[in-house]
């Protein structure tokens, strides 16, 4: 058997987004820069796209500007809105590429704060109220944590900073196919989102821009995506992409239902069959995450001994899997050095089945007993 159980990192392209994407490969291949009537129909495809995905955020379609991932999305709204004297909030819990460019942002002058978060990974508000000045000009925290699954109140920040006339910007990569998100009713000025993450293709993202706010653009050359992001479309991934927050969208009312009945049966059964186990971060959490942390191993050789078994899971986020260091997430809410090292990250999807979990619920508590009994650190 094969249980894949890492959908936070990436999801397989769904079937009818393969399908709406087939013939944008070598048939309708036209550039929507292109005045011909090739190039037209690639130009209606990309905005049909633009409004399919500017709906599931409650958007205008011209708010709506696609890049080739969320990273890069990312990028464009830190490094086009912030300035040398400027002061940029997040939370210590963003994805490596929030932290990263608030690094690089950092030697070039730009003040950071870095806001603690609770052992649930809650930012609390009020250190959001308090940590804005006047030369504050951007807060980002991330709607949906990618490992350990908090989803932040993101509303509620927004609201802040909209009384403080601080822009916001939000990460809801995690959060876009299982959360309903309202850009006007939450107070969002930016938002960034990955096809992939919604089974949709991998090298395209999106960056929401609230109409009226200028962006210095990441990407220059001949002014696509209305002069915030040059380059030549990517057509084919961009019908993906609408295609995929389409059918998130009719998804929305059930499939978050069904994903978490299986996770909360999948965490009951981990915690009650192996000793030493426990769920880290918030009880309520994104529907399809469950983060443990197992006692005397190390995650790394716990996923090693899974995936001989068929089943393919995490130890955090794909971006930063290569680093055998603990996840700086799992650090932040307080775990021991020792404790973040047997991490294991097992998210679901659309495709995960109740015969699945059982399976997992078999061979699991297996393989952390194996693994316990040549630990060195168990006495």
């Amino acid at each position: 058997m094969k249980i894949y159980l890492d959908y936070a990192a990436t999801t397989p392209v769904a079937p009818e987004v393969r399908e709406e994407m087939k013939s944008y490969f070598s048939q309708k291949y036209g550039n929507p820069s292109s005045l011909h009537t090739p190039g037209q129909e690639a130009k209606e495809a990309t905005e049909k796209a633009r409004a399919q995905v500017a709906k599931l955020i409650n958007a205008e379609p011209e708010e709506i500007i696609f890049t080739s991932c969320a990273t890069e999305s990312n990028n464009t709204v830190l490094k086009g809105v912030l300035k040398p004297g400027d002061h940029l909030i997040i939370s210590q819990i963003e994805h490596p590429c929030i932290i990263e460019a608030s690094k690089y942002l950092e030697k070039q002058g730009v003040e950071i704060t870095r806001l603690p978060v609770n052992e649930e990974g809650f930012v609390n508000t009020k250190d959001v109220e308090n940590a804005i000045k006047s030369n504050t000009k951007l807060v980002s925290v991330m709607h949906g944590n990618n490992i350990i699954g908090t989803v932040q109140p993101i509303a509620e920040i927004g609201r802040i900073c909209k009384e403080r006339e601080v822009l916001y910007h939000t990460d809801a990569v995690q959060t876009l196919q299982y959360t309903p998100i309202d850009v006007h009713k939450m107070g969002i000025d930016f938002l960034t989102a990955s096809a992939h993450k919604i089974y949709g293709p991998k090298g395209v993202g999106c960056l929401y821009i609230r109409k009226g706010i200028r962006v210095e653009p990441l990407v220059h050359g001949g002014g696509q995506e209305s002069g915030f992001r040059s380059g030549t479309e990517n057509v084919t991934g961009i019908v993906g992409f609408g295609k995929a927050a389409e059918l998130c969208l009719k998804k929305l009312k059930t499939e978050p239902k069904r994903i978490s009945k299986l996770r909360d049966y999948l965490i009951e059964g981990i915690l009650k069959n192996v000793p030493d186990s426990s769920l880290t971060g918030p009880k309520e959490r994104l529907p399809h995450n469950a983060h443990f942390t197992f006692k005397f191993i190390e995650g790394e050789a716990l996923l090693l001994r899974l995936n001989e078994k068929g089943i393919y899971a995490s130890t955090g986020s794909a971006c930063s899997s290569k680093s055998l260091e603990p996840s700086p997430v799992l650090l932040a809410i307080g775990l021991k050095h020792m404790d973040a090292h047997g991490s294991l990250r097992m998210t679901l999807g659309r495709d995960t089945t109740k015969e699945q979990i059982d399976y997992v619920l078999k061979e699991l508590p297996n393989c952390v007993e194996d693994l316990r009994k040549i630990s060195p650190f168990r006495r």
